[in-house]
């Protein structure tokens, strides 16, 4: 600190009040109001000296909505950070610093009570007030961001390139395949215009993936194997275009009775089950094979879905 610095700070700790209330906000961060009540003064009183504070970088605010909450700054200069252990020090021994503090963790308390008052009478309606504010999984998009950002996905399948924009902020690069021209021109559209990252769309089959061998760190089967003729071969090139250790991911239809879907939707499985899907992949050479039922989405017309996951094994 310079000179001047020094005697500001001085200048700024040099009363009683203020000392209290940067006593209290370096434990607590409160509002206004909530400090009137710790220090039992005048809430112009209280506010006058909060301004100071603030001038002078002992404390900082964030608004929440209608409130402005305060606390002690995190970062004090190292002769700052001397000149308030010794205030701090000389009031370790106050009364009026330890009926502060009592306060304080009331007013703390006080709001977990209202929170827990909150969920008392709501649990009942919970699930639907949080689906009205946030949607019915709000955290499912945000699990993205647990992927390796150095990774290279295959969206393979893509259809109109949903999934593989949403994937596209997350990882370094996306490889969208799908074998219908019309799908891959929709695709390209939709990622053209969102800016979706680094995306590469290419045509082929699955059963013959465009891509090098071990090329990508995780393939992805949503919705589309059941349109494939040869699901098994699929699962092979996908196991060929992993590198050793990535993963693939299949989301898709239990096995179900709806013969319909095969004249109105052209599927060529009336879904998978779970029997099959093991096979399959142990077959393409992937280890660690798992198979779960998604949770029904009520409102969802269709078959129940499932999730197989497995580890591309090491080549022979």
């Amino acid at each position: 600190m310079n000179e001047t610095t020094v005697f500001q700070r001085l200048s700024s700790l040099s009363d009683e009040t203020r000392a209290r209330l940067l006593n209290v906000l370096e434990r607590h961060e409160l509002t206004v109001s909530e400090l009137v009540a710790v220090l039992q003064l005048p809430q112009s009183t209280v506010s006058r000296h909060l301004r100071i504070l603030a001038d002078e970088g002992w404390a900082t605010t964030r608004a929440e909505g209608t409130k402005r909450y305060y606390r002690r700054t995190n970062r004090l200069e190292p002769g700052a950070r001397r000149l308030w252990d010794v205030v701090r020090d000389s009031l370790e021994d106050s009364r009026e610093a330890a009926q502060d503090e009592e306060r304080a963790l009331e007013m703390v308390a006080r709001r977990r009570t209202r929170s827990q008052e909150f969920f008392s009478t709501a649990a009942g309606r919970w699930d639907s007030l949080r689906a009205e504010l946030f949607g019915r999984h709000p955290e499912f998009p945000a699990l993205l961001g647990l992927l390796d950002p150095s990774w290279a996905v295959g969206d393979l399948g893509c259809g109109t390139g949903q999934l593989a924009a949403t994937l596209a902020p997350y990882v370094a690069r996306v490889v969208a395949v799908d074998e219908s021209p019309d799908m891959l021109e929709a695709a390209r559209r939709r990622l053209d215009d969102l800016d979706a990252g680094d995306v590469e769309v290419r045509g082929g089959q699955l059963e013959a993936l465009p891509v090098e061998d071990g090329e990508l760190d995780v393939a992805l089967f949503s919705l589309v194997l059941h349109y494939v003729p040869s699901p098994g071969r699929a699962l092979e090139e996908a196991r060929r275009g992993l590198r050793p250790g990535g993963r693939v991911l299949v989301v898709d239809m239990a096995s179900h009775g709806r013969e319909e879907y095969r004249e109105r939707m052209g599927h060529v499985w009336q879904g998978f089950t779970e029997a099959q899907m093991r096979e399959w992949l142990s077959a393409a050479g992937f280890e660690g094979v798992r198979y779960r039922h998604l949770p029904l989405d009520e409102e969802a017309q269709g078959p129940l879905l499932f999730v197989a996951t497995g580890a591309a094994g090491g080549r022979a």
